[in-house]
């Protein structure tokens, strides 16, 4: 279908020919015809310098309102069922994700509360649902976000990477990487609310901004980079933010994250203990993705300071691994419970997964921990 501000356009344009045409027809010239035309000529061609062509760009995928999910049990090792141990994880089940609607997968952050999931993409779509027990889902709705930067037109409209939520408001904080900007909806992402570029991001690659993103329960935030660095500082950069970013950008201070070697931070949860857990992946040719798994001491993390994270648990073959971007960490009972999603970046050599592990307490006398 043909855009209606291209039709006006286009009637606009040729009505001045015509107007010109009967004007000059034999040898009339009235006054100031051909510069009103040329001044039109112009705002088109402005209008079409600027204004992107809706009509050649197909819009991005947006979910069906009703559909579908599959649900299909994955192993920790396939080529040993039985393996229950990766590290200081226990794994207790997973499972992969898939529909037949081209908008599924993409999953760069994830919220659990009890049985209830919402699984945000780097699209801008949103996934809910609940988790039964035996993996059984039910209560599945599809949806978008309700705003966001740009005009929503491209993908990289909503690249949404990461996600915060207040447990007792439900309000709830979104990273969108291209355009470094944290915005604040309602809860059950009903509308948005509020928005911030924050100053100390502004700097940070548009394919490298808020990857990672975590809601202190003192109320502080922490949002990480994914590849940016600042001046005279090794690691990626980081930033503390003393209260809600959309409301005051500016109150808070930088600090680095080092993450293990050639990875990069892909999400972030705080632990019971305050200390922070960070989800890290890496990419490497000829197409093989990995993650690593860190605890970040909640007391290292100053003004300043660069901080590493002790790597806990590693996601190599032989065991399953994939693109991991989304983390949680919820309690059931006296157990710390993990979970991980991954970015199957909608690709048919990946997976969208959802794993469930319980964190067990470290061992000083052991050994440093092995896949």
């Amino acid at each position: 279908m043909t855009p209606l501000w291209t039709t006006r356009l286009e009637g606009s344009l040729n009505a001045s020919v015509i107007r010109r045409s009967a004007a000059t027809r034999g040898g009339v010239r009235p006054r100031g015809v051909y510069s009103r035309d040329v001044r039109l000529l112009l705002s088109i061609l402005l209008i079409l310098m600027f204004v992107p062509s809706y009509s050649v760009l197909p819009p991005a995928p947006r979910l069906r309102a009703q559909g579908r999910m599959i649900v299909r049990a994955v192993p920790l090792d396939s080529g040993d069922p039985a393996r229950r141990r990766v590290g200081r994880l226990t794994y207790l089940g997973g499972v992969s994700l898939s529909s037949d609607d081209p908008a599924f997968g993409g999953f760069s952050s994830i919220h659990v509360d009890g049985d209830r999931f919402t699984l945000l993409s780097d699209g801008g779509t949103v996934i809910r649902f609940r988790m039964r027990p035996g993996w059984r889902i039910s209560n599945l709705s599809f949806g978008d976000l309700p705003g966001g930067p740009g005009t929503g037109w491209e993908k990289s409209d909503r690249d949404s990477e990461s996600m915060a939520v207040d447990p007792v408001s439900g309000t709830t904080w979104v990273g969108f990487e291209k355009y470094n900007a944290i915005w604040k909806y309602a809860r059950g992402l009903a509308r948005a609310e509020a928005r911030a570029r924050p100053g100390a991001m502004a700097e940070w690659p548009e394919n490298g901004g808020p990857e990672a993103m975590v809601r202190l329960r003192d109320g502080r935030f922490i949002v990480f980079s994914e590849s940016a660095a600042w001046p005279h500082h090794k690691g990626r950069a980081a930033l503390v933010f003393e209260r809600d970013p959309t409301v005051d950008p500016s109150d808070g201070f930088r600090f680095s994250y080092a993450a293990p070697h050639h990875y990069d931070p892909s999400d972030a949860a705080e632990l019971p203990n305050g200390d922070l857990l960070v989800l890290n992946r890496r990419f490497a040719l000829p197409y093989d993705f990995t993650a690593i798994l860190t605890v970040v001491p909640r007391a290292a993390i100053a003004p300043g300071r660069a901080v590493a994270g002790v790597p806990i648990a590693t996601f190599a073959a032989p065991l399953i691994h994939d693109n991991f971007e989304a983390l949680a960490v919820t309690r059931e009972g006296a157990d710390t419970i993990v979970w991980m999603a991954s970015d199957d970046n909608q690709s048919m050599l990946q997976r969208s997964l959802l794993l469930k592990f319980r964190l067990d307490p470290a061992d000083t006398k052991k050994a440093p921990h092995r896949p």
